[in-house]
């Protein structure tokens, strides 16, 4: 059989993505209560879910509206981002990013290159949004073995779910945001056609400069190195002299972090009752910096990679209300994606092309329910060819196949409520480098992973559910980690990887707390995974090239942490209602053999106060993130800090609550604040002093 050919079939520990049953007609100005989740096999409210879980939409999502996806979710719990300057920040869910993280839009792959490095950008704007869903742990593995870390669904309306009750709708969000003189603005407009059909058009543009930094881009410690180089005597053999003293000089302003992005695309479905059929085209095109990662010692090489990526992408989804006896619901979802991005030289040449091709699908057969019995059963493919072509190629042309079957089975009695779930999933990988490409390995891989879990939870009274949620996984290593071998210049990093990596494995363990009273909400986790062939990359104090050698290791892991997010009502005053929230997580991680896991975040606590009323909501918040005391091998330390931010929010129109004009500040301090969960946080800090305002209109 030949490689194309191949089937392999996946069965999944919790089950596809799910899309609410709607009537026929729907009430676009309704916001979608945050309690719901439709990122799950059968849409479920928050309180029954056997993991964390966290729901951006309304006004929420647009006060934390950011250019990237990993800086508007970064504010929930669980959740910090890879902050690769301002334009390619990645989610990190539980101190776990790259391939353990699946970002998805409307329920299937981004079908882009972000998960093959941290330079990389997600292809999704967030400004055109309709709702974003984060699953953390055993949840998120029905969307495939590779997201133990969780996954982020960026749900939009591009395929339309209903059909207006108006007679077109659209939605509008403008931007100012003054650290990066960021201009952005997104529409989009709904409108039925005869015989049940709907057309949606969207469209978006943004555009930034120089990201504003509160203080110097080096830390101290890289600035004190840059210092001392800036004493020695010029290397006469250098190909270029680098000013250590100017690059430690750098304030401000953070270098080649300036972007401008366009996204356009459109749909069409046709809805019958519950059931509906839509396609859609969308373009996205961006040009973004990569802030540099200066030199601070002889021998290191120092570049401002810009990025110049596009992609098209066509999607189809149905969803069929048979109403059969055994099967009640039909879903299908497919996605094909031609991605390309080019990283230019100083003279605007391309240097290294990256090309992807990406086809991904998934089927679900959801069960006609029988009496406390529920169930979906399904299966997925995803087909990749990826190729990285010029002088700084560190990966060969590869492909990786992927073919599975899944099947969840809940029992709901009520006060107790039985949930398992198994995957089996089949992936083959092959590296085919071109005939002057000796350094990379030559030839394929197949793995066979089985995954499962089983959990459950009780009711302790009407509005208290604890759970209990046991899983088993396996996860096939990712091309990258198997092929990588050479320099990349967006990272400005050289990567090495190992085509004898074995299935990485992992048991874990999470408990979940659920529960409300008058004027309060709980919602918290602890968990711990204990990993077997663990996959890492750490840097190994060596230059190859003039960069610094990032390798990738396997070894045994334990991963271990907590979060917990709680809301009150603390009084009325007037039409206001005063309300006090707060969250705070931390996860610990060790590497057997190693020391402890790279870039893992520290503990962090964020408290905030608000005043709502029907019209007027202020609320101030602090955000206090510990130092990093728990460093890997090479790994520097990172100082805390601590943001004060402070919003105000407009709804002009009673009947029209989507309708807001936001006024914000954030970083009010000016801190120059590092993630230390960053790969540039010696080099890059975190935006500094930042006023936004932002118009959202629908009609």
């Amino acid at each position: 059989m030949s490689s194309k050919g191949r089937l392999s079939f996946s069965i999944s520990l919790l089950a596809l993505s799910a899309t609410p049953a709607v009537a026929q007609e729907a009430d676009y100005h309704r916001t979608q209560s945050s309690d719901i989740i439709v990122t799950a096999p059968l849409q479920r409210n928050r309180m029954d879910v056997l993991s964390g879980t966290s729901v951006l939409t309304g006004a929420q999502l647009t006060a934390a509206l950011r250019p990237t996806i990993g800086e508007t979710i970064e504010h929930t719990p669980g959740v910090s981002a890879t902050s690769f300057g301002p334009n390619a920040s990645r989610p990190i869910l539980r101190g776990l990013q790259g391939e353990r993280v699946r970002v998805l839009t409307d329920g299937i792959g981004s079908v882009d290159v972000s998960n093959t490095s941290v330079d990389h950008a997600v292809a999704i704007n967030p400004l055109l949004a309709e709702r974003i869903e984060i699953l953390r742990g055993p949840e998120a593995l029905l969307y495939g073995s590779a997201a133990i870390g969780g996954v982020v669904n960026v749900i939009d309306k591009r395929i339309p779910r209903a059909i207006p009750d108006e007679a077109f709708h659209v939605d509008a969000i403008a931007t100012y945001g003054s650290a990066a003189n960021e201009r952005s603005g997104g529409a989009s407009i709904d409108a039925p056609i005869a015989g049940g059909f709907v057309a949606h058009l969207d469209g978006s543009y943004q555009k930034t400069g120089n990201l504003r930094i509160g203080g110097h881009a080096l830390s101290a410690e890289a600035r004190a190195r840059a210092l001392a180089s800036a004493q020695l005597p010029a290397d006469p053999d250098a190909n270029e002299e680098i000013d250590f003293a100017a690059n430690a000089a750098v304030k401000g302003k953070l270098p080649n972090s300036q972007s401008e992005t366009w996204v356009a695309g459109g749909g069409l479905s046709y809805i019958d009752g519950a059931s509906h059929y839509g396609i859609s085209y969308s373009r996205y095109d961006s040009r973004y910096g990569v802030p540099i990662r200066f030199a601070t010692q002889p021998g290191q090489e120092q570049e401002g990679p810009r990025l110049d990526l596009v992609q098209n992408r066509f999607d189809a989804r149905a969803e069929i209300a048979t109403g059969g006896s055994a099967i009640q619901t039909i879903r299908a979802r497919l996605a094909y994606a031609k991605y390309r991005h080019f990283e230019l030289e100083e003279d605007g040449s391309v240097g290294t092309a990256f090309y992807n091709n990406g086809f991904e699908g998934r089927i679900e057969l959801v069960q006609a329910d029988r009496g406390v019995w529920h169930g979906v059963t399904g299966g997925q493919f995803f087909i990749r060819d990826f190729n990285v072509v010029g002088e700084e190629a560190f990966l060969p042309r590869n492909q990786t196949q992927q073919i599975g079957l899944f099947t969840l089975q809940q029992l709901d009695y009520g006060f107790m409520k039985v949930e398992g779930g198994l995957r089996y999933e089949k992936t083959w990988l092959s590296a085919n480098p071109f005939a002057d490409q000796p350094q990379f390995f030559n030839g394929g891989r197949t793995f066979d992973t089985f995954s499962g879990s089983l959990g459950a939870s009780y009711r302790m009274s009407e509005d208290w559910r604890f759970g209990v949620n046991l899983s088993r996984t396996q996860r096939a290593p990712a091309a990258e980690e198997l092929f990588a071998n050479g320099p990349h210049a967006g990272t400005e990093a050289f990567e090495i990887g190992d085509p004898d990596f074995k299935t990485e494995r992992s048991w874990g363990l999470e408990g979940v707390l659920h529960g409300k009273g008058p004027g309060f909400t709980v919602h918290a986790s602890i968990y711990h995974n204990w990993f077997n062939n663990f996959i890492y990359d750490s840097p190994n104090g060596t230059l190859e090239d003039g960069l610094p050698v990032f390798q990738y290791g396997q070894a045994k892991a334990r991963f271990y942490g907590a979060e917990i997010e709680a809301t009150a009502d603390l009084a009325t005053v007037g039409d206001f209602t005063i309300k006090g929230d707060a969250l705070a997580d931390f996860v610990h991680a060790k590497i057997v053999t190693f020391g402890n896991a790279p870039r893992i975040p520290p503990l962090r606590v964020l408290g905030g106060l608000s005043a709502d009323s029907a019209q007027i909501d202020g609320r101030v918040e602090v955000e206090w993130t510990d130092k990093a005391q728990r460093l890997a091998p090479f790994e520097t330390p990172t100082d805390g800090f601590t943001l004060v931010n402070a919003s105000l929010t407009f709804r002009p129109f009673a009947d029209r609550p989507g309708t807001s004009v936001v006024l914000a500040a954030h970083n009010i301090f000016d801190v120059n604040a590092r993630r230390h969960a960053s790969y540039l946080k010696d080099f890059a800090p975190l935006a500094g002093r930042d006023f936004r305002i932002t118009t959202r209109i629908g009609f």
